[in-house]
């Protein structure tokens, strides 16, 4: 088995704090799960509860096929033997492993809050380790509750597109996505930098779309507003009620 790569991350985790980007997956790689194999999808850097990698084979499995096979991998041999009781191979495994990813060839790999604690020029190297087999990587952070997160999906060592995500009821304003950059771009929040002029006009547009009827309504019309000032926002509605905004790489 290949030595772990990588570093023990803090081990905060809460239930359903993932539970966005989970919706995201099962909606984003329904096709290429559903078409597979082998239908496996990593959970990186689980913590100190297994229970995200618990709740994204259950969600997986509910929403997609039924034989999806998620695997949480840690470097820490602590929590994956804490991890164990909730183990129902061979559906739901854990292991030990890091961005080498135990050598399995996987179809997703979901690494959320694990490279924060990394310096920016080592994102391209794990993201390269992560997508080496051909897998799509979705990368990003959230705060604490999982109301506020944001993510890049990673194809071929190269990002695709960034998703913000909220909770629209908690959502004062989109300057709030500053806070949750993924690693790669958290820095880069500056004059002149693609993502900061990105979160300058959706702010701009909030504002604009001050409505009566409530966030999801606001959240709808900036949304609308932002791909008729010609953004490339992807998706459409039925992703943005879901406080989803989703771009391609702000390069």
């Amino acid at each position: 088995m290949p030595k772990p790569v990588g570093a023990i991350t803090r081990g905060t985790t809460n239930p359903n704090r993932l539970r966005r980007v989970d919706n995201f997956i099962a909606y984003r790689f329904r096709d290429l799960l559903a078409a597979a194999t082998d239908p496996l999808v990593i959970d990186l850097g689980y913590g100190a509860t297994p229970v995200t990698a618990v709740e994204l084979h259950s969600r997986l499995t509910a929403a997609v096929r039924a034989d999806v096979t998620v695997v949480g991998l840690e470097i820490d041999p602590v929590r994956v033997t804490a991890a164990m009781p909730y183990a129902d191979p061979p559906g739901l495994d854990f292991r030990r492993g890091g961005f080498e990813l135990a050598g399995l060839r996987p179809v997703v790999v979901r690494a959320f809050n694990v490279l924060r604690q990394y310096s920016e020029p080592e994102v391209e190297a794990a993201w390269r380790q992560m997508t080496a087999t051909g897998a799509r990587l979705v990368e990003g952070t959230c705060d604490e509750l999982g109301r506020i997160a944001t993510w890049a999906v990673v194809a071929d060592e190269r990002p695709q597109s960034l998703t913000l995500s909220a909770r629209l009821s908690d959502l004062d304003h989109p300057a709030t996505f500053a806070e949750r950059l993924p690693k790669a771009l958290i820095h880069h929040n500056v004059d002149g930098e693609p993502i900061h002029e990105l979160l300058r006009a959706l702010g701009r547009a909030w504002d604009t779309e001050a409505t009566p009827f409530g966030p999801r309504q606001r959240w709808l019309a900036t949304c609308r507003r932002m791909r008729d000032e010609g953004r490339p926002v992807l998706d459409g509605p039925g992703r943005w009620r879901l406080g989803e905004f989703t771009v391609p790489w702000p390069e």
